[in-house]
């Protein structure tokens, strides 16, 4: 029989790397593998609400910004009063680099896929370029929208990312930064919508 080098602690190192592959294989079973775009956009909605640098945004907690995030191109952009019912006033938007939720959705979805696949538009104008998909079969990385959206009216308010375990990262309302909150935080949850 060979004679196996001990490491610290007594332990064989053929045993000691055997053990934490085994650890880390056991811990990895039970994780769902998902879809690589999905993945994708996790990490990209988490990096944007953590303050990371991405490309158009220097880095820094992003502000809401009614409006904001429809520019030509997806990403923090100053934002607009029209339309704005917001309760603090004067409205702030139009000297407001941010995202509004609708924004934030585009800009993550663009800089996860490489393109501007929601395009230009509102929530009701993105939910149309999405499909449904049942609560059960929900992922992190797909989109969930509040207010109305059935086969004779589209009709929506919000938009967020849902991250799992019944969590989004979205861009709430003016005075706020992009957060993670729960689904039930805005009312009129519509259901998980996905690209395509």
């Amino acid at each position: 029989m060979r004679n196996t080098p001990r490491r610290r602690g007594g332990l064989p190192r053929t045993a000691g790397a055997a053990g934490a592959l085994t650890l880390l294989l056991l811990a990895t079973a039970s994780v769902p593998v998902l879809p690589a775009a999905l993945n994708r956009l996790t990490s990209v909605a988490h990096a944007i609400h953590s303050g990371a640098a991405r490309p158009g945004w220097a880095g820094g907690a992003i502000p809401y910004s009614w409006g904001g995030g429809h520019d030509e191109r997806p990403g923090p952009s100053l934002g607009t009063c029209e339309g704005y019912r917001g309760a603090i006033r004067p409205c702030p938007a139009a000297r407001t680099l941010g995202l509004d939720c609708s924004g934030l959705a585009r800009w993550v979805y663009h800089l996860a896929y490489g393109r501007d696949v929601l395009g230009p538009g509102n929530t009701d104008d993105h939910v149309r370029r999405l499909t449904r998909i049942p609560a059960a079969k929900a992922r992190p990385g797909d989109l969930v929208f509040y207010g109305t959206v059935s086969e004779h009216r589209i009709k929506t308010h919000h938009v967020g990312v849902y991250i799992g375990q019944g969590k989004m990262i979205n861009a709430l309302k003016t005075g706020t930064e992009i957060r993670i909150d729960p689904l039930t935080r805005v009312k009129g949850f519509a259901g998980y919508f996905r690209h395509p």
